[in-house]
């Protein structure tokens, strides 16, 4: 039985393996670490994109314009602008808010401030005044600013008034205990 041996080379290499595969492994080897730092570099840079088309830079001056144009203190639109998380909503809020409803910009302020959405209050706010016929203005912007949802809620109070003869109040009063309840929301104590 004859055993089975390998050509081996001068360099004591087996063959088949040529200097170019070699070298192929060690320039990956080293091209590897060397691509991965650039692009963790690379990524780490903001993107032109954002520096180019980003609004924030202009978003508090827009804001303290919009509030100043509508009515509102100049402290109050410091304060209402610097805290705000999307300071040209905020405005926009406020000023439709103003324009189309018999609201003082002072109480909207205070509710676009504290609202999660302040567009969607707004929107709220201006449908509802208008199907209650502005009667009840404050409450509509408590109860506005009281919804999770305040577009649904505003549909709520507007669909059930056009079918139902309802009183503003009863309608904003169903619409709030409805939206509380489907949202696993109970304002009762319970009991044991």
């Amino acid at each position: 039985m004859a055993m089975e041996t390998k050509k081996v080379s001068k360099a004591r290499k087996p063959q088949g393996q040529s200097i170019s595969g070699i070298l192929n492994t060690q320039r990956i080897r080293w091209t590897t670490p060397v691509l991965a730092i650039a692009g963790l570099l690379i990524s780490s840079l903001p993107s032109p994109a954002l520096i180019l088309f980003s609004d924030d830079h202009e978003s508090y001056r827009a804001c303290a314009a919009q509030l100043l144009k509508a009515g509102v203190t100049q402290a109050a639109a410091a304060q209402g602008c610097a805290t705000a998380i999307r300071p040209r909503d905020l405005s926009a809020c406020v000023a439709t808010i103003k324009q189309r409803t018999k609201i003082s910009p002072t109480d909207a302020l205070t509710y676009c401030s504290r609202a999660r959405r302040p567009k969607e209050l707004a929107s709220c706010v201006v449908g509802v005044s208008l199907n209650t016929k502005e009667e009840i203005n404050s409450a509509v912007l408590n109860y506005c600013g009281r919804s999770l949802l305040p577009i649904t809620f505003a549909d709520c109070v507007v669909g059930l008034r056009r079918e139902i003869p309802l009183t503003p109040m009863q309608a904003l009063d169903t619409c709030i205990d409805a939206s509380e309840t489907a949202n696993g929301l109970t304002l009762s104590p319970t009991t044991p």
